[in-house]
């Protein structure tokens, strides 16, 4: 039987791991994740999961450990932000090269310098080509569902890929929202029992992640962006699944009043239920206005972004990370280059906002739009920057 809980996201993050009979979890603190690993490692304390958490002195070491363990076939998880996810960022391609399916939470802040620990997206962007799967969340409810599909969609036999779940910092991780929490039963079927390919096993030596000449080297890039690419036919299918089982959607894609607009606001994580709450000021205004959600960064979903887009004239895309040295931020310059090749194309405008947990208001979304409508051509644009 489902209940309905009130929890502090970060809490039901990892309330929402410890149903998922995770094996190993090497977890080091860092604000604004913290709150994920002192919980977890409480559900193992009290007993409540039968996790072996590893209590680590770096986030090198902990996807490091969580690298061995899921090599030996064991369910893994971490957790981190800002600092440490860029500490991780020489083992992330090592991860999914070697196809072990960790799923890591991320709990997005800036990088230093300056120091901030709010909120924003430059911690992950660095990631995007490290060969994971990232999947990023609106509110509590999408953090608990997308964190239990998670070890689904990267254990999948025709996946084998490590996995993201992204959760924008303290407007996420610290906010207290109503979460429905399935029955232990119900994610239990849901999530079978991991069953490796392979396993490091000293009876039966093998080698993963050997020295490679140029010979091989590009034919294992080349199998890296397959599986990656072909895991979206995957994630589809256990959205589907889930959405039988336990009623709540999910796609690559999601819209908000798109039909008929002439305007939409292209948005990742948090920042899209405030976007929606601009939409309907605009609409309110005579303003014909919606917001595509990406909800999958990467694989990115080309195809269902120009279906969710199609016949609007203005693209306004919001970035929370820059891209120093180009006019034009990552999520930006993938849509820009999704639409390259339409003779159609709309206006691409691109708005840095909410950099380091600033503000970002349904005003200001409304602003945004009426400025991209007036636009001829791409520009790029901080939003109240003085």
């Amino acid at each position: 039987m489902s209940k309905r809980i009130g929890m502090e996201v970060a809490l039901a993050a990892a309330e929402a791991v410890g149903m998922c009979n995770v094996d190993v979890a090497a977890v080091y603190p860092i604000t604004p994740q913290s709150h994920i690993a002192e919980h977890l490692s409480d559900l193992v304390a009290d007993g409540k999961t039968d996790t072996e958490y590893v209590t680590v002195e770096s986030e090198h070491t902990s996807m490091s450990i969580c690298i061995g363990a899921s090599a030996t076939g064991a369910r893994a998880y971490t957790a981190t932000c800002s600092q440490g996810l860029m500490l991780m960022h020489e083992l992330l391609p090592i991860a999914s090269a070697m196809r072990c399916p960790i799923v890591m939470s991320v709990a997005n802040r800036p990088v230093n310098a300056p120091l901030n620990i709010l909120s924003d997206h430059s911690d992950i962007m660095p990631q995007r080509d490290a060969g994971w799967i990232v999947i990023f969340c609106e509110n509590g409810q999408e953090v608990v569902d997308l964190t239990l599909m998670a070890y689904r969609i990267a254990e999948d036999k025709d996946v084998m890929l490590p996995v993201v779940i992204g959760i924008d910092g303290f407007i996420l991780t610290h906010m207290v929202e109503p979460m429905v929490f399935p029955d232990q039963k119900e994610v239990d079927k849901f999530l079978p029992v991991y069953k490796p390919y392979a396993t490091l096993h000293p009876d039966k030596p093998l080698t993963m992640g050997a020295f490679a000449m140029p010979d091989v080297f590009p034919e294992m890039m080349k199998a890296k962006d397959m599986a990656l690419t072909n895991s979206k036919k995957t994630i589809i299918k256990i959205w589907d699944e889930w959405e039988k089982k336990f009623g709540r959607r999910y796609n690559p894609v999601e819209t908000y009043r798109t039909d008929g607009a002439e305007v939409i606001l292209v948005s990742m994580g948090s920042m899209s239920e405030t976007a929606e709450l601009g939409v309907d000021m605009l609409r309110d205004k005579g303003i014909a206005a919606g917001v595509a959600k990406i909800r999958l960064w990467r694989p990115f979903p080309i195809e269902e972004l120009k279906a969710a887009t199609k016949g609007a004239r203005v693209l306004a895309v919001l970035d929370r990370a820059i891209s120093p040295g180009i006019e034009g931020a990552p999520v930006y310059t993938d849509v820009k280059a999704a639409f390259y090749d339409e003779k159609d194309r709309p206006v691409i405008v691109n708005w840095l906002i909410g950099l380091g947990g600033e503000d970002v208001t349904g005003e200001d979304f409304v602003e945004i739009a009426e400025k991209a409508l007036k636009a001829k051509k791409g520009e790029h644009e901080f939003l109240g920057v003085r």
